[in-house]
């Protein structure tokens, strides 16, 4: 019997070269690394007391140093223990608990017509290279050296550019002797039974090659050059050799990578192509990310091929908390021994791409290596946004964990979760007390989800709970302030209001040091003048509205202060002022605060779905098309209520001296 090739390579990435071949060798403890899947035992074709017998989970081949032996997993079952090939297959398919595929005649025809279609997938990525080193790819090349990539890694990574036709690739490959056919089976044209006359379904777009576990080309991802194009990526469609949810962008390199000192046999998976590359080239190259969807079991799966914990690094808006969340169910279903995840969560607004372009690999390298275990993000998720004063919101609360811990498949792992659960809920429940609104454990503030899976991972004593159940809650003329409208000059009004008040009330430092650490800038100054001041207050400086002024004067603030104070002056925002009481400066700045983290968080959704809207125009989802509109107008609704709002708040002034209103005379 004949098997397909993708068949066999799937069998080879589900089962560990090591656990089969490790029933017939035993391994060196000294020079065995296991967590990088490196094992050396004495050899079992010839006779030897040294171990020179090497066996790598990594590339699923072992070798013999002493006799020259070497092979696959099939190649060591048939050669060792005398199994016919089909016979070591289906061991092979028997640990993985695949199903062996039923004999089919016509196998071996469409084995040979997928790599027919290898084939023409590569003449497609040459087609794009040098279209994108043309007079047409002019406009894609300045795109990517504005994005700070180099000559090498875009040879590395085999960008090109889909020329503004309809017809440029589909004449270059008919010229080249490919029928209509393959190209159509490749997914390079659209095309169908209302279609007349098919067309390249990549136009005037930078194209990104998606690669097999094999390194064969088998799709592409393509970012429109265009800002009136609506789907800003787009995937190649579902076809013989692709399929989204069983592929992971990078992930061939990301394996060799991992098995160096650089990896060190972890991977990070991150959201993008462009998040991919630029890590590589920071220097983190075992970074994959999944292909515009949510991760899926089958890319789950793939990520624990490469390490048994890998980092799942997602970002700090509303839509990477989503994506989060939706990772935590996925990742409970496979625990195993051994065998978790942990997460990293970006600043509010930033990717790793924008990470890594403003400061190198560092900041990156510290997020990753501050990422949380999987049981921290189960805790935080459902202790973040609920309130737990009585006896049956409490045992809601212990129902919830229950129902989550049931879908660990592992006894093990489910007995050691039930555990680490108890005891977190008896010491939240033993310091919230009967009165008290159920935050005190770590549980997050206001609307920024990701700030409870920053802290303590809910364990007594993270966080101040005092005023958390309605610090956030936003009156009618807080809702009409100038405030969040922005500026046309300098920061945006709402950014500076922030920074300004921190200056003038730098008490407000330590009460509120993590809600201050998580905000993120569009302004490069005021982003300095925020870091510098929370610097101050983590080396224990003086925090003395005087002392401070006069440290941020020394730093060379003194003019960029002068023009935000007349910014403020001419808005009126007293209470960001030194005149305004420490309690009218609080109250003002939590609330604009959350405002200003709601504004980000509506354009992030914003723009998602205007991606959601644009792939599904591409692929022709009709019904999918009036839903996300709807959403959308939605959305753009609020954002634009948001932007036209006041921040005047009901009762301010009050601690001041002020009588309402008196901002506006």
């Amino acid at each position: 019997m004949r098997f397909d090739s993708s068949f066999l390579d799937d069998l080879r990435d589900r089962v560990l070269i090591s656990d089969v071949v490790g029933r017939r060798v035993a391994w060196d403890k000294r020079k065995t690394n296991v967590s990088r899947g490196d094992y050396w035992g004495c050899c079992p074709f010839h006779g030897e007391k040294t171990p020179s017998f090497h066996c790598e989970d990594q590339k699923g081949r072992y070798h013999c140093f002493g006799c020259g032996v070497s092979g696959d997993h099939f190649r060591f079952l048939t050669e060792l223990e005398g199994l016919s090939f089909p016979e070591a297959v289906q061991q092979i398919a028997d640990a993985a608990g695949v199903t062996m595929p039923a004999h089919d005649p016509q196998a071996a025809q469409r084995e040979k017509e997928r790599a027919s279609l290898s084939d023409v997938m590569e003449m497609a990525t040459a087609f794009y290279q040098e279209k994108l080193q043309s007079a047409e790819g002019a406009k894609a090349r300045a795109y990517l050296r504005d994005r700070g990539l180099s000559g090498s890694t875009i040879a590395t990574f085999r960008l090109g550019y889909a020329p503004d036709g309809n017809n440029a690739l589909k004449q270059y490959l008919a010229s080249k002797g490919v029928d209509k056919q393959q190209i159509e089976d490749c997914g390079l044209v659209v095309h169908g039974p209302t279609i007349a006359v098919s067309y390249d379904r990549f136009r005037d777009r930078i194209m990104f090659p998606i690669l097999s576990a094999r390194e064969k080309v088998i799709a592409f991802g393509g970012r429109a050059m265009s800002s009136d194009i609506p789907a800003k990526y787009l995937n190649s469609n579902e076809t013989e050799l692709f399929h989204k949810g069983r592929i992971l962008y990078n992930f061939a390199r990301a394996r060799r990578a991992a098995q160096g000192a650089d990896g060190a046999g972890s991977v990070v998976a991150v959201e993008g192509y462009m998040d991919v590359i630029a890590l590589h080239q920071a220097g983190i190259q075992h970074a994959v990310a999944p292909l515009g969807t949510a991760l899926t079991e089958n890319q789950l799966d793939l990520l624990w091929r490469i390490s048994p914990e890998p980092v799942l690094c997602f970002d700090g808006d509303e839509a990477g908390t989503r994506a989060a969340n939706r990772a935590v169910d996925l990742a409970l279903i496979g625990l195993q021994p051994g065998r978790s995840v942990r997460f990293a969560v970006l600043p509010d607004g930033q990717d790793p791409d924008d990470l890594v372009r403003a400061g190198g690999r560092a900041p990156l390298d510290a997020v990753l290596h501050s990422a949380r275990p999987l049981a921290d993000m189960v805790w935080m998720r459902e202790t973040s946004s609920g309130v737990f004063d009585t006896p049956e919101r409490r045992a809601a609360l212990e129902n919830n964990f229950k129902r989550i811990t049931a879908t660990i498949s592992d006894e093990n792992v489910r007995r050691h979760y039930v555990q680490d659960i108890r005891d977190r809920l008896s010491a939240f429940f033993e310091n919230s007390g009967s009165g008290s609104s159920g935050r005190r454990n770590g549980a997050p503030r206001g609307d920024d989800k990701w700030q409870g899976y920053r802290n303590n991972g809910g364990r007594a004593g993270a966080g101040r709970a005092g005023k958390a159940a309605k610090r956030h809650i936003i009156s009618d003329k807080l809702a009409r302030s100038t405030m969040v409208r922005g500026a046309s000059a300098l920061p945006a009004l709402r950014e500076t209001f922030l920074v300004f008040t921190l200056i003038n009330h730098p008490e407000l430092l330590t009460s509120e040091f993590d809600e201050v650490g998580n905000i993120e800038f569009d302004n490069k100054q005021l982003t300095i003048l925020l870091e510098q001041l929370l610097a101050m207050c983590s080396d224990g400086l003086s925090l003395e509205r005087e002392a401070v002024l006069q440290r941020l004067y020394d730093q060379g603030h003194e003019q960029f202060i002068g023009q935000l104070s007349q910014q403020i002056r001419f808005a009126r925002e007293w209470t960001s002022t030194p005149q305004a009481a420490l309690e009218d400066a609080y109250e003002a700045f939590v609330q604009a605060l959350a405002l200003y983290k709601r504004s980000r968080a509506l354009r992030q959704q914003k723009n998602e779905l205007e991606r959601d809207i644009g792939e599904a125009t591409e692929t022709g989802d009709l019904e999918a098309i009036p839903k996300l509109i709807q959403s959308l107008q939605s959305v753009q609704h609020e954002f634009d209520r948001l932007e036209q709002q006041e921040a005047i708040i009901e009762g301010f002034g009050v601690l001041s001296g002020r009588v309402k209103g008196a901002a506006r005379k």
